[in-house]
């Protein structure tokens, strides 16, 4: 089924956006820009409305969701809202008992970790998707212009999550189950696509003009079991929008030796983290996608002139490419001062001298 006439991209609200033009290959006249974990624990006002309350239920809760996303780009003037949620919201809603531990991330108390706990695993109901298409079409009648990109986690990554029990150094259970159990360990990640498909098509559904899939702990895996063994599944994470003309982004952490294979799941655009040179990784793609990044966030807390230096040189490898999304190679950091990124965003769209 085909985006609605109401939908954003269809009506004309978003379609020529910069942040939408730069992922189908167009350099605006402004280079857009937005933030990884933009929403979230560096903004005072977040930490206000959030004071005390679960995060699984602030993401579930429209109104909330809604207005968190909003926040950083009312304060910032970025060029697009990411969807406030997480990563493990998907496995929430399709039944299983997770929580969000402070200082620590989303935690599993009973793992996936044989064939038979796979084999309880039931697919995602569409109605406990409603929150989520509720929020999003709340938060789009607010942008206006501004585009919503849909936020989804990689099934990889969701898949570790499950194995692991909660955030782990290396994935070093869920790697074995890849090695151990292949057949498992498929039906697994089968699973994972299937939930994190149908909750980013539920975000494009209720509105957002682009889609973004985020592999976290990607950096763990080979080559080759990243070719065999995820990859497919990633594919099939971004199939559930086929027949939604939608831009669809990649971003993954430590992706250096399998970006070939990343420009071969159906993406529009793919975004680099801070450790590989946006110019570097256009010619390893050939030059033929748009890449969006790659800011490291370690330079947010240096003095100015340091960090316009940075910026200044991300933007000149950003050059080499069709079209650049500037961003940071990784999320704003807890402790990132505000006023640093309404700064950035206003020198990248020239409104500052350096």
């Amino acid at each position: 089924m085909p985006l609605s006439p109401s939908h954003p991209l269809v009506d004309g609200r978003t379609a020529n956006a910069p942040l939408i033009r730069a992922y189908r290959g167009d350099r605006p006249e402004r280079t857009p820009v937005w933030f990884m974990r933009q929403a979230g624990r560096s903004l005072p006002e977040y930490r206000e409305l959030r004071a005390g309350g679960d995060m699984l239920q602030a993401c579930l809760t429209p109104e909330m969701a809604s207005e968190i996303t909003l926040q950083p780009v009312r304060r910032h003037g970025v060029d697009a809202g990411i969807f406030f949620s997480d990563i493990v919201v998907p496995v929430l809603l399709a039944g299983v008992d997770v929580r969000i531990v402070g200082g620590r991330g989303p935690v599993i108390d009973e793992p996936v970790r044989t064939a038979s706990d796979v084999l309880k695993l039931r697919p995602i109901d569409p109605a406990a998707l409603d929150p989520v298409r509720e929020a999003v079409a709340m938060t789009v009648a607010e942008l206006g212009t501004t585009p919503l990109i849909g936020f989804a986690g990689a099934p990889f990554t969701l898949a570790a999550y499950l194995v692991e029990g909660g955030p782990s150094k290396d994935q070093m259970r869920a790697r074995a189950l890849m090695h151990s159990d292949p057949q498992t360990w498929a039906t697994l990640l089968n699973w994972c696509a299937d939930i994190t498909g149908e909750f980013l098509k539920a975000q494009i559904e209720a509105g957002a003009s682009a889609a973004q899939l985020f592999d976290s702990w990607i950096g763990s895996v080979s080559q080759n079991d990243y070719l065999r063994r995820v990859a497919p599944h990633s594919k099939r994470a971004f199939s559930h929008l086929r027949g939604l003309d939608v831009p669809k982004v990649h971003f993954g952490l430590g992706t250096e030796r399998i970006l070939p294979d990343i420009a071969n799941l159906g993406v529009d655009a793919i975004g680099i983290d801070w450790r590989l040179p946006l110019d570097e990784a256009n010619a390893m793609l050939g030059g033929r996608f748009p890449l969006q990044g790659n800011i490291d966030p370690a330079f947010l807390g240096a003095r100015r002139p340091t960090l316009t230096a940075h910026v200044d040189a991300v933007l000149d490898a950003g050059h080499a490419a069709p079209a650049h999304v500037v961003n940071l190679g990784h999320g704003v950091p807890p402790e990132t001062d505000p006023d640093v990124l309404t700064g950035l965003v206003r020198y990248i769209h020239g409104e500052l001298p350096d």
